[in-house]
């Protein structure tokens, strides 16, 4: 049944997904902060298509002394004009500079930008909303989604995080927030080289969509799945490599009601497995799309136990 889904929601997202060339990565600037160093890196996603990012290195770390590393996803947010700075320490809200927070924990932080967000949306003449739209159509027009190409973008980070001599290759580690959650969970089947992965507020189901009338980011969105499967289904394909996810009850973007049957589906998948320990969930009472301190704790003390430097 898995092996049947997995199948067609490959197709659904857009087919395939290429094989890679060279990365190519670059170091184009670096800075010493208390704790860790940032680096302004670039690396080539599809051809032609340079994907800049920003590398946390913690202190200590080398070739000698490698580190486990976290793929930071962006949120959406509305802001396209921010990206990976945000998780990064450099922009945005406090409470979502956790590419910080897990350096300096000891973990190598990956913070890339998603295509249409910051640097990533220079050189178009459309911007923000339109350019995410624009996006959108041009890769279904190819028989694509947009997730499809965000997920060939993530596997690509991961290829750069396993060529560096200072990452612990055996321990790489996903997370995201809102759109970001939504990447954590579509990269997940594809990539097992990634092999604990936390969600933070949102898993919308396509039930609750419609039943809601939702308009999420395009990056949500995989033809051809419902009302046969749906989201759980696609994070279901993870087990049995370990997943967290936390939710604020009052978080219209997810409602409660399909979170909790979520929540029971994908467990039962784990329990099939044997594998119930490497799942578990944490739903907040009146917390709404936030990243609060319980769910922060649940995070790090997650990515500790599967990953821990």
């Amino acid at each position: 049944m898995q092996v049947e889904f997995r199948e067609r929601l490959l197709a659904g997202l857009g087919g395939p997904f290429p094989e890679f060339g060279p990365l190519d990565a670059r170091t184009l600037k670096s800075e010493k902060r208390e704790g860790y160093e940032l680096r302004w890196i670039t690396y080539e996603g599809e051809p032609h298509d340079t994907i800049p990012a920003i590398l946390l290195i913690p202190d200590g770390v080398n070739a000698k002394n490698p580190a486990p590393a976290v793929c930071v996803w962006h949120q959406h947010n509305g802001q396209w004009h921010l990206g990976k700075s945000e998780p990064a320490g450099l922009a945005g809200n406090p409470m979502h500079h956790t590419g910080v927070a897990l350096a300096k924990l000891g973990f190598i932080v990956l913070c890339p930008d998603t295509l249409g967000f910051e640097d990533r949306a220079k050189g178009f003449s459309l911007s923000g909303g339109n350019l995410e739209r624009f996006l959108y159509l041009k890769y279904v027009i190819r028989g694509k989604t947009l997730a499809w190409k965000s997920i060939v973008d993530m596997r690509r980070a991961v290829d750069f995080l396993t060529s560096l001599a200072i990452v612990n290759s055996d321990s790489i580690g996903s997370y995201g927030h809102s759109m970001g959650s939504t990447h954590a969970y579509m990269v997940g089947p594809w990539e097992p080289r990634i092999k604990a992965t936390v969600c933070n507020c949102c898993l919308p189901t396509y039930e609750a969509i419609e039943q809601n009338e939702l308009l999420h980011c395009f990056h949500n969105y995989v033809t051809g799945i419902f009302p046969d499967a749906d989201t759980p289904d696609i994070v279901s394909l993870i087990a049995p490599r370990a997943v967290h996810m936390n939710f604020g009850e009052l978080d219209r973007g997810s409602p409660i009601k399909q979170v909790r049957a979520a929540m029971s589906k994908i467990r039962k998948t784990y329990e099939s497995m044997h594998a119930e320990s490497h799942f578990s969930f944490y739903i907040e009472k009146n917390a709404g799309h936030v990243l609060s301190e319980t769910m922060w704790n649940r995070t790090r003390d997650f990515f500790m136990r599967y990953l821990g430097p």
